[in-house]
């Protein structure tokens, strides 16, 4: 894996399933409710199991998906170009969601992979606890290392939970944040072409 891919818990290191239904009624307590009351009842198991869905990324890894590939290309050499992907992950700081869409691009060189695992590589890396900046790096380099293109481009617009909901609540902003590899970084036309192709006139090259 990547090298800015985090290590994570091996299986038999983690707490068990009750330990963790235990750590939900805890923190019901301490929001001041009572967790034995009928409509908390069975709140713990449902938010453990949300868990295991939200955080499915752990026990995948996005390399094994991305070196499935065709060499036979026929000669293709232009981008390839998946535009709003949906994203949906969660801040490493908060555990809130983070919502938006990730548009992946590369350059090929002499491999190609089917797009589905473009894609389904954005949902691993997304279903872990992530700042978005990171997620943004980690993606661009599961490909490079891959499919070792020409050249990569990687750009995230996503809403903060912990930003809309909590502290400063300001709803309807939208984080921004980009990664060129390769010729795409290298190349102020060819990046600009890249962006203009993944649909924003007012990104800026």
């Amino acid at each position: 894996m990547p090298t800015n891919v985090p290590a994570t818990v091996l299986a038999n290191d983690r707490p068990s399933r009750a330990q963790a239904e235990a750590a939900v009624r805890t923190l019901i307590e301490w929001a001041g409710d009572d967790p034995q009351r009928e409509g908390l009842r069975d709140t713990p198991a449902r938010v453990v199991r949300a868990y295991r869905e939200f955080f499915a990324g752990y026990g995948q890894d996005p390399h094994d998906l991305l070196t499935r590939v065709f060499e036979d290309v026929g000669g293709y050499d232009d981008l390839v170009l998946l535009r709003d992907i949906r994203l949906e992950s969660h801040c490493e700081h908060h555990m809130v969601p983070i919502i938006g869409r990730a548009h992946v691009a590369y350059l090929p060189a002499d491999r190609v992979v089917g797009i589905s695992k473009l894609a389904r590589a954005v949902e691993i890396l997304a279903r872990r606890l992530q700042t978005q900046e990171t997620l943004t790096v980690q993606i661009a380099e599961s490909i490079e290392r891959a499919l070792q293109p020409r050249g990569v481009a990687v750009v995230i617009e996503a809403a903060h939970q912990c930003m809309t909901t909590r502290g400063i609540r300001k709803p309807g902003v939208v984080t921004v944040t980009r990664r060129f590899l390769g010729v795409l970084a290298a190349d102020r036309s060819a990046r600009a072409e890249c962006l203009a192709a993944m649909g924003d006139p007012h990104r800026i090259a």
